[in-house]
This record gives C-alpha cells, structure tokens and sequence, in this order.
C-alpha cells in the first residue's frame, strides 16, 4: 500500500491539510506483560521528505536511525507512558487512550487535527480522525509509530541490563515461550501487568 503524505479517509476530493498543521499518533506496547504502554504525537513539516513506513516494517536499526532523524526534523513530538499500575486500574485499552491523550496535550505547536492509527479517538478537545492501518498510510503516524517503538525497546534494552535472564533484550516482554519459561524458573519482578494472563494467575 503506498504512502501519502496527507489524506482525507472520509472523502479524498476535499482540499487536504497541511502536514505542519497535523498531530499523527500511534501507540506501542499494548501485547507485552511488562511495562508502560507508549503513545508519541508528531508534528512533520510539510515539506518533509523522510521515507517513513510502519516500525514493525523496519529493521531495529532502520528504526534508531529514523527516530534520531525524526527527531531532529519534526517541528515537535511528545512520547508518553501509562504505567503498568495504570494499566491493571484502568485496562489496556483505556491506557492506551490516556497515553495518546497525555503525548498530544504535551505538545505547544499549533496544529489542526489529530490523526490516529485504529480504529478509536481518544477524547481530544479538538478534531480527530482514526485511521485503520495509518501508520502505513500517514507520515505523521508512521513517525510516532517508530518514536514510540524505538523509546519502549529502549525501556526492554535496561530492564534486561537489570534482569538479563529473562531476555527482554529478544522478546520485548511479549509473552513468548521464552519469556514464559524464565517467568516459571525466576519468578516475578517489578513491572508485569498483574491484570494479564497468565500473570495474574500468579497473583491468585
């Protein structure tokens, strides 16, 4: 599917906006046990010329490398965490919503509209648009997604620095068979979602 700077989903004639006037957000996390939930919000210039695509499209090091391109391009980005506290009081859905809520209302540029990837806005006071499948579609998007996935890794890099046998450094707290199998031979440490099967069943 190929990429566009800007689009309007809901009817492609109307004059479409301009990339600086644009918030793109996306998320990261919501699978893993452990952990923040990460949400960054971009603003791009409009005459951005990054070759952006999805992260889970990007090599690890393709990914670093845009982020710090990214970073040095954007007009502003935010990239905010709900805690894994959060996510057992609220749910990971109401979590994720919170972290695109708190990186959008961190930024101080002026912008238009927020665009979303998904499905769901989250309660915004301004005009917002879900995009399924955006951060293909959407430069803004694709941006956040890569800030946003690019900062948790970088979380699961010093939780394994601390806790090496568990292998966050691979499996990025998803719950892969490994990840399972060191849970059952280590035990627990600080930071899983006690509201996630099977984690919660060690908590009874």
């Amino acid at each position: 599917m190929q990429q566009v700077d800007l689009f309007n989903p809901s009817d492609p004639t109307q004059s479409r906006i301009e990339l600086d006037r644009i918030v793109g957000v996306d998320e990261v996390g919501r699978g893993p046990l452990i952990g923040e939930v990460v949400a960054a919000a971009v603003i791009l210039p409009k005459n951005c010329q990054l070759e952006l695509k999805d992260s889970k499209k990007l090599s690890h090091l393709k990914r670093v490398e845009l982020a710090e391109r990214i970073k040095e391009q954007a007009l502003e980005y935010a990239i905010m965490g709900v805690s894994p506290e959060q996510i057992d009081q609220l749910n990971i859905l109401q979590a994720t919503l919170l972290a695109m809520k708190k990186a959008v209302e961190k930024l101080t540029q002026p912008f238009e509209e927020v665009w979303v990837d998904g499905n769901r806005c989250p309660d915004f006071n301004c005009p917002c648009q879900a995009i399924v499948k955006g951060d293909g579609l959407v430069l803004s998007i694709s941006a956040a997604s890569i800030l946003a996935k690019v900062y948790r890794d970088q979380q699961m890099e010093l939780l394994h620095q601390q806790y090496p046998l568990y292998g966050f450094d691979q499996h990025k707290g998803y719950p892969t068979k490994a990840h399972l199998a060191a849970i059952e031979k280590y035990g627990l440490i600080e930071g899983y979602r006690k509201s996630f099967r099977p984690i919660s069943q060690f908590y009874g």
